[in-house]
């Protein structure tokens, strides 16, 4: 694939820009991208010591003074973030917290908000500092129902899973649990972000699943959801699977690429940016690695049909064709990607 020629960028190139939770699958590939760009990456992880390999890894790829590896062992230390932001020009700020099933939401919301918060109270203290974005879930806008047919708007909100958090504070409701966090920590942080005259764009990108190439599956694994495409070929986890909703996917490296369109390009300012590049459901994903790998035998798992729900994410593939001359990744493309990480 050949890259479109950067010209009109906020960004200059050889500028640094900051990566949180460098180490994850989603923040690795932003950084390759970023990298490749002709930016400099300076990204973040709690141990370097155990995460050598990435900095290894990208300087092998593009140049040993590209890349910097710094260690912030505990984000909700004050003043964790004021030393990682000097001299940065922008931020894609990846982590968040872990916990996929908080028992409390209100309790995980007040303990991640501050920590969260003191990141973009550094970036407003740092004035090299142009453009954050801020990585949500598409679960803080919408309950995948593919009963239903519905438009989502860009400011919708995933409230039906709040009142039914709060209507089961025990978080016996499991996953409901995170998507209310993620929904009302978003919020929070726009509010927040609304009440400041902030010295640099923000925007957040909302990522629904993620499916497609891992950096280096030695050393990282078959991390997050690229990895609900090895419980498929490998026949695990599927009650699990069998649960979930047909929805929207994006490619690893599209979401990539959308982070760099949203931190460089002039006037992307306020958006909530939608990561949907199109439907698919798991039954679809057997399918086509069925298709790949004709021998191996593959599980089957009731095909529910196609999520009905229209989206926004016209302007996110604007974003995405202005850096990389073409739209969404297909299915097939993603999850051969994927599968080649582990087959």
């Amino acid at each position: 694939m050949k890259r479109p020629t950067i010209t009109n960028t906020r960004i200059p190139l050889d500028s640094i820009i900051l990566v949180t939770g460098v180490n994850g699958l989603i923040a690795s590939n932003i950084a390759d991208v970023l990298l490749a760009a002709g930016y400099r990456v300076r990204g973040t992880v709690r141990s370097k010591s155990k995460n050598e390999w990435i900095a290894s890894l990208l300087s092998a790829h593009h140049g040993s003074s590209r890349f910097e590896l710094v260690e912030v062992p505990d984000v909700r230390k004050p003043g964790a973030w004021d030393a990682v932001v000097v001299g940065v020009a922008a931020i894609a700020h990846v982590i968040g917290a872990v916990d996929t099933s908080p028992q409390d939401v209100g309790e995980a919301l007040e303990a991640e908000l501050p920590w969260q918060i003191s990141l973009l109270e550094a970036a407003m203290a740092e004035p090299s500092v142009k453009s954050f974005v801020f990585t949500s879930s598409a679960f803080a806008a919408w309950l995948p129902d593919a009963s239903r047919k519905r438009e989502l708007g860009e400011w919708d909100w995933n409230e039906e899973a709040v009142e039914m958090a709060r209507g089961d504070p025990s978080g016996a409701k499991g996953l409901i649990s995170w998507m209310a966090l993620k929904t009302l920590l978003e919020k929070e942080i726009w509010a927040w972000v609304k009440c400041r005259s902030l010295p640099f764009a923000f925007n957040s990108i909302l990522l629904d699943t993620v499916i497609g190439h891992c950096l280096h599956s030695k050393d990282q694994g078959i991390p997050s959801t690229t990895g609900m495409v090895k419980w498929a070929y490998d026949g695990t986890n599927l009650d699990l699977l069998a649960l979930l909703q047909p929805q929207w996917y994006i490619d690893t490296g599209d979401a990539a690429q959308l982070y760099l369109a949203a931190l460089i390009t002039p006037g992307v300012d306020g958006e909530r940016l939608f990561g949907f590049g199109a439907r698919y459901s798991w039954p679809r994903v057997i399918d086509i690695l069925a298709k790949l790998y004709p021998e191996k035998s593959l599980p089957s798992l009731e095909d529910r049909g196609w999520d009905q729900t229209d989206v926004p994410n016209r302007r996110s593939e604007e974003l995405l064709r202005s850096v990389k001359s073409d739209g969404w990744a297909t299915l097939e493309e993603s999850v051969r990607a994927a599968a080649a990480c582990f087959v």
